[in-house]
Protein backbone atom coordinates (compact mmCIF):
# COMPACT_ATOMS: atom_id res chain seq x y z
CA UNK A 1 0.00 0.00 0.00
CA UNK A 2 2.75 2.37 1.09
CA UNK A 3 4.61 1.60 -2.08
CA UNK A 4 1.81 2.47 -4.41
CA UNK A 5 0.56 5.66 -2.82
CA UNK A 6 3.95 6.97 -3.03
CA UNK A 7 4.23 6.04 -6.38
CA UNK A 8 0.92 7.41 -6.96
CA UNK A 9 1.51 11.23 -5.28
CA UNK A 10 4.98 11.04 -7.73
CA UNK A 11 2.47 10.24 -10.72
CA UNK A 12 0.53 13.28 -9.92
CA UNK A 13 2.43 15.68 -9.07
CA UNK A 14 5.40 14.74 -11.89
CA UNK A 15 2.10 15.44 -14.35
CA UNK A 16 2.02 18.74 -15.28
CA UNK A 17 5.97 19.44 -15.52
CA UNK A 18 5.83 16.56 -17.61
CA UNK A 19 3.67 18.27 -19.61
CA UNK A 20 6.06 21.30 -19.65
CA UNK A 21 8.89 19.26 -21.23
CA UNK A 22 6.82 18.46 -24.00
CA UNK A 23 6.12 21.93 -25.33
CA UNK A 24 7.30 23.07 -28.55
CA UNK A 25 7.93 27.03 -28.54
CA UNK A 26 5.18 27.03 -25.86
CA UNK A 27 2.83 24.78 -27.39
CA UNK A 28 1.38 21.45 -26.56
CA UNK A 29 2.66 19.77 -29.96
CA UNK A 30 -0.23 16.88 -29.79
CA UNK A 31 -3.61 15.93 -29.21
CA UNK A 32 -4.80 15.30 -25.84
CA UNK A 33 -7.77 13.86 -27.16
CA UNK A 34 -5.03 10.88 -28.49
CA UNK A 35 -3.50 10.97 -25.36
CA UNK A 36 -6.35 9.91 -23.24
CA UNK A 37 -7.12 7.20 -25.94
CA UNK A 38 -3.76 5.67 -25.55
CA UNK A 39 -3.89 5.78 -21.69
CA UNK A 40 -7.17 3.90 -21.80
CA UNK A 41 -5.83 1.41 -24.30
CA UNK A 42 -3.06 0.86 -22.27
CA UNK A 43 -4.98 0.25 -18.71
CA UNK A 44 -7.22 -2.13 -21.04
CA UNK A 45 -3.92 -4.50 -22.04
CA UNK A 46 -2.67 -4.25 -18.26
CA UNK A 47 -5.86 -5.33 -17.02
CA UNK A 48 -6.08 -8.17 -19.57
CA UNK A 49 -2.76 -8.88 -18.56
CA UNK A 50 -3.47 -9.35 -15.15
CA UNK A 51 -6.18 -11.36 -16.11
CA UNK A 52 -4.96 -13.87 -18.02
CA UNK A 53 -1.76 -13.92 -15.39
CA UNK A 54 -4.11 -14.59 -11.90
CA UNK A 55 -7.67 -14.89 -13.24
CA UNK A 56 -7.37 -17.44 -16.33
CA UNK A 57 -10.06 -19.26 -14.84
CA UNK A 58 -12.30 -16.65 -15.45
CA UNK A 59 -12.08 -16.35 -19.21
CA UNK A 60 -14.78 -19.03 -19.61
CA UNK A 61 -17.08 -17.52 -16.84
CA UNK A 62 -20.89 -16.02 -18.14
CA UNK A 63 -20.69 -12.61 -17.27
CA UNK A 64 -24.32 -11.26 -16.61
CA UNK A 65 -24.71 -7.41 -18.91
CA UNK A 66 -25.81 -6.53 -15.34
CA UNK A 67 -22.07 -7.01 -14.14
CA UNK A 68 -20.92 -4.96 -17.61
CA UNK A 69 -23.17 -1.89 -18.63
CA UNK A 70 -23.13 0.24 -14.79
CA UNK A 71 -19.21 0.57 -16.11
CA UNK A 72 -20.67 2.36 -19.37
CA UNK A 73 -21.99 4.92 -17.20
CA UNK A 74 -18.77 5.25 -15.35
CA UNK A 75 -16.92 5.47 -19.12
CA UNK A 76 -19.03 8.53 -19.78
CA UNK A 77 -19.01 10.13 -16.87
CA UNK A 78 -15.17 10.43 -17.11
CA UNK A 79 -14.98 11.05 -20.75
CA UNK A 80 -17.62 14.44 -20.56
CA UNK A 81 -15.37 15.07 -17.84
CA UNK A 82 -12.16 14.91 -19.78
CA UNK A 83 -13.90 16.96 -22.01
CA UNK A 84 -15.36 19.77 -20.16
CA UNK A 85 -11.50 20.66 -18.66
CA UNK A 86 -10.82 21.39 -21.82
CA UNK A 87 -14.20 23.53 -22.91
CA UNK A 88 -14.33 25.57 -19.42
CA UNK A 89 -10.75 26.84 -19.93
CA UNK A 90 -12.18 29.01 -22.93
CA UNK A 91 -14.36 31.13 -20.65
CA UNK A 92 -11.58 31.41 -17.34
CA UNK A 93 -7.57 31.81 -17.47
CA UNK A 94 -5.69 29.03 -16.12
CA UNK A 95 -4.64 30.12 -13.04
CA UNK A 96 -8.48 30.27 -12.61
CA UNK A 97 -9.32 26.83 -13.55
CA UNK A 98 -6.29 25.72 -10.92
CA UNK A 99 -8.02 27.64 -7.73
CA UNK A 100 -11.52 26.57 -8.79
CA UNK A 101 -10.89 23.04 -9.39
CA UNK A 102 -9.92 22.42 -6.00
CA UNK A 103 -13.56 22.59 -5.31
CA UNK A 104 -13.79 18.59 -6.52
CA UNK A 105 -12.65 17.95 -3.06
CA UNK A 106 -15.59 19.14 -1.45
CA UNK A 107 -18.17 17.48 -4.13
CA UNK A 108 -16.44 14.22 -3.83
CA UNK A 109 -16.41 14.24 -0.13
CA UNK A 110 -20.48 15.22 -0.19
CA UNK A 111 -21.11 12.30 -2.65
CA UNK A 112 -18.87 9.94 -1.24
CA UNK A 113 -20.88 10.96 2.39
CA UNK A 114 -24.18 10.66 0.28
CA UNK A 115 -24.56 8.08 -1.55
CA UNK A 116 -21.57 5.20 -0.23
CA UNK A 117 -23.29 6.54 3.31
CA UNK A 118 -20.12 6.62 5.06
CA UNK A 119 -20.67 9.37 7.94
CA UNK A 120 -17.90 12.13 8.43
CA UNK A 121 -17.20 13.15 11.66
CA UNK A 122 -16.60 17.20 12.29
CA UNK A 123 -12.90 16.49 12.27
CA UNK A 124 -12.38 14.96 9.37
CA UNK A 125 -14.51 18.18 7.05
CA UNK A 126 -12.41 20.18 8.62
CA UNK A 127 -9.29 18.36 7.71
CA UNK A 128 -10.92 18.01 3.78
CA UNK A 129 -11.01 21.83 3.59
CA UNK A 130 -7.88 21.96 4.92
CA UNK A 131 -6.89 20.12 1.76
CA UNK A 132 -9.41 22.72 -0.21
CA UNK A 133 -7.10 25.96 1.44
CA UNK A 134 -4.03 23.67 0.66
CA UNK A 135 -4.67 23.57 -2.89
CA UNK A 136 -6.21 27.22 -3.55
CA UNK A 137 -3.10 28.26 -1.34
CA UNK A 138 -0.58 26.64 -3.92
CA UNK A 139 -2.37 27.65 -6.94
CA UNK A 140 -2.31 31.17 -6.30
CA UNK A 141 1.01 31.59 -6.16
CA UNK A 142 2.87 28.75 -4.42
CA UNK A 143 5.68 28.93 -6.88
CA UNK A 144 7.13 32.16 -8.84
CA UNK A 145 9.07 32.91 -11.55
CA UNK A 146 11.92 35.21 -10.59
CA UNK A 147 12.01 36.55 -14.09
CA UNK A 148 7.63 37.42 -13.85
CA UNK A 149 7.16 39.21 -10.10
CA UNK A 150 3.92 40.47 -11.36
CA UNK A 151 0.48 38.88 -9.02
CA UNK A 152 -1.70 36.39 -10.09
CA UNK A 153 -5.12 37.95 -11.30
CA UNK A 154 -8.38 35.53 -11.84
CA UNK A 155 -10.59 36.29 -14.65
CA UNK A 156 -14.06 34.06 -15.01
CA UNK A 157 -17.16 34.21 -16.84
CA UNK A 158 -20.01 33.54 -15.30
CA UNK A 159 -20.39 30.48 -18.02
CA UNK A 160 -17.00 29.85 -16.73
CA UNK A 161 -18.49 29.52 -12.99
CA UNK A 162 -21.42 27.17 -14.19
CA UNK A 163 -19.04 24.73 -16.14
CA UNK A 164 -16.81 24.53 -12.74
CA UNK A 165 -19.29 24.22 -11.22
CA UNK A 166 -20.44 21.07 -13.46
CA UNK A 167 -17.13 20.09 -13.99
CA UNK A 168 -17.09 19.06 -9.97
CA UNK A 169 -20.22 17.71 -9.63
CA UNK A 170 -19.33 15.26 -12.72
CA UNK A 171 -15.70 14.76 -11.13
CA UNK A 172 -16.92 13.37 -7.46
CA UNK A 173 -20.49 11.60 -9.15
CA UNK A 174 -17.91 9.88 -11.34
CA UNK A 175 -15.59 8.82 -8.42
CA UNK A 176 -17.91 7.70 -6.37
CA UNK A 177 -19.95 5.79 -8.80
CA UNK A 178 -16.95 4.20 -9.73
CA UNK A 179 -16.11 3.15 -6.37
CA UNK A 180 -19.88 2.05 -5.54
CA UNK A 181 -19.80 -0.57 -9.01
CA UNK A 182 -16.43 -1.83 -7.61
CA UNK A 183 -17.15 -2.65 -4.50
CA UNK A 184 -20.33 -3.80 -4.95
CA UNK A 185 -19.39 -6.31 -7.22
CA UNK A 186 -18.36 -9.94 -6.22
CA UNK A 187 -15.99 -10.13 -9.31
CA UNK A 188 -12.26 -9.56 -9.27
CA UNK A 189 -10.72 -6.06 -9.54
CA UNK A 190 -9.01 -7.20 -13.13
CA UNK A 191 -12.63 -8.28 -14.78
CA UNK A 192 -13.97 -4.55 -13.57
CA UNK A 193 -10.83 -2.98 -15.24
CA UNK A 194 -11.72 -4.60 -18.75
CA UNK A 195 -15.01 -3.86 -18.58
CA UNK A 196 -14.42 0.05 -17.38
CA UNK A 197 -11.68 0.62 -20.18
CA UNK A 198 -13.03 -0.92 -22.77
CA UNK A 199 -15.73 1.43 -22.64
CA UNK A 200 -13.30 4.15 -21.96
CA UNK A 201 -11.44 3.34 -25.09
CA UNK A 202 -14.45 3.51 -27.05
CA UNK A 203 -16.54 6.43 -25.91
CA UNK A 204 -12.80 8.25 -26.51
CA UNK A 205 -12.15 6.70 -29.79
CA UNK A 206 -15.95 8.11 -30.79
CA UNK A 207 -14.97 11.57 -29.06
CA UNK A 208 -11.63 11.72 -31.25
CA UNK A 209 -13.11 10.94 -34.12
CA UNK A 210 -16.19 12.60 -33.77
CA UNK A 211 -13.79 16.14 -32.85
CA UNK A 212 -12.03 15.61 -36.45
CA UNK A 213 -8.73 16.69 -35.52
CA UNK A 214 -6.15 17.66 -37.85
CA UNK A 215 -3.17 16.02 -38.40
CA UNK A 216 -2.18 12.14 -37.65
CA UNK A 217 -3.34 10.59 -34.36
CA UNK A 218 0.36 10.71 -33.27
CA UNK A 219 1.44 13.74 -34.15
CA UNK A 220 3.65 15.90 -32.02
CA UNK A 221 4.73 12.94 -30.11
CA UNK A 222 7.74 12.06 -28.24
CA UNK A 223 9.54 9.98 -25.88
CA UNK A 224 7.95 12.14 -23.03
CA UNK A 225 4.74 11.94 -24.28
CA UNK A 226 5.15 8.23 -23.82
CA UNK A 227 6.07 8.41 -20.10
CA UNK A 228 3.24 10.34 -19.80
CA UNK A 229 1.15 7.73 -21.56
CA UNK A 230 2.72 4.77 -19.41
CA UNK A 231 2.75 6.51 -16.27
CA UNK A 232 -1.16 8.06 -16.09
CA UNK A 233 -2.15 4.38 -17.21
CA UNK A 234 -0.49 3.16 -13.84
CA UNK A 235 -1.62 5.71 -11.79
CA UNK A 236 -5.19 4.52 -13.75
CA UNK A 237 -5.11 0.89 -12.47
CA UNK A 238 -3.32 2.17 -9.00
CA UNK A 239 -6.52 4.19 -8.54
CA UNK A 240 -9.08 1.39 -9.24
CA UNK A 241 -7.13 -0.54 -6.57
CA UNK A 242 -7.59 2.59 -3.62
CA UNK A 243 -11.65 2.68 -5.02
CA UNK A 244 -12.09 -1.15 -4.64
CA UNK A 245 -10.17 -1.81 -1.77
CA UNK A 246 -9.94 1.67 0.19
CA UNK A 247 -11.89 4.85 -0.78
CA UNK A 248 -12.26 7.99 -2.65
CA UNK A 249 -10.86 10.04 0.42
CA UNK A 250 -7.45 8.25 0.31
CA UNK A 251 -7.72 9.37 -3.31
CA UNK A 252 -8.00 13.13 -2.13
CA UNK A 253 -5.11 13.10 0.29
CA UNK A 254 -2.46 11.43 -3.08
CA UNK A 255 -4.05 14.58 -5.23
CA UNK A 256 -3.22 17.33 -2.45
CA UNK A 257 -0.01 15.22 -1.56
CA UNK A 258 1.15 15.37 -5.08
CA UNK A 259 1.67 19.24 -4.53
CA UNK A 260 5.12 18.62 -2.91
CA UNK A 261 6.06 16.61 -5.71
CA UNK A 262 4.54 19.45 -8.17
CA UNK A 263 6.81 21.98 -6.77
CA UNK A 264 10.29 20.30 -6.37
CA UNK A 265 10.30 19.20 -9.53
CA UNK A 266 9.23 22.60 -10.97
CA UNK A 267 11.89 24.36 -8.45
CA UNK A 268 14.60 21.72 -9.56
CA UNK A 269 13.19 21.74 -13.66
CA UNK A 270 12.20 25.10 -14.34
CA UNK A 271 14.14 27.60 -11.57
CA UNK A 272 11.01 28.58 -10.03
CA UNK A 273 10.97 29.43 -6.65
CA UNK A 274 9.16 28.85 -3.44
CA UNK A 275 7.11 31.29 -1.73
CA UNK A 276 5.53 31.64 1.52
CA UNK A 277 2.46 30.38 0.11
CA UNK A 278 4.07 26.89 -0.97
CA UNK A 279 4.49 26.52 2.49
CA UNK A 280 0.76 27.34 3.69
CA UNK A 281 -0.07 24.67 1.91
CA UNK A 282 2.34 22.23 3.11
CA UNK A 283 1.13 22.89 6.64
CA UNK A 284 -2.62 22.62 5.46
CA UNK A 285 -1.88 19.15 3.84
CA UNK A 286 -0.05 18.29 7.20
CA UNK A 287 -2.71 19.13 9.51
CA UNK A 288 -5.32 17.56 7.49
CA UNK A 289 -3.36 14.10 7.28
CA UNK A 290 -3.25 14.32 11.09
CA UNK A 291 -6.94 15.35 11.53
CA UNK A 292 -8.40 12.73 9.27
CA UNK A 293 -5.46 10.03 9.71
CA UNK A 294 -3.63 10.48 13.21
CA UNK A 295 -6.10 11.81 15.83
CA UNK A 296 -8.43 9.55 17.45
Amino acid sequence: WGLMLVLSVAIYGSHAPLLTLCKVDGMIPFSSTSVVVLVELTKLMFSLLFLLTWNRELLGVAVSWRHVAPFALSALLYAANNNLVVHMQLFMDPSTYQVLSNLKIVSTALLYSLFLRQRLSKRKWVALFLLVAAGVSYSCGGLQDPGSPSKMQLHVTLVGLLLISVYCLISGLSAVYTEAILKTQALPLSLQNLFLYFFGVLLNLIGYFWSSAEGSFLEGFSSWVLVIVVSQALNGLIMSVVMKHSSNITRLFVISCSILVNALLSVTLFNLQFTLLFFVAVSCIGLAVHLYYGVT
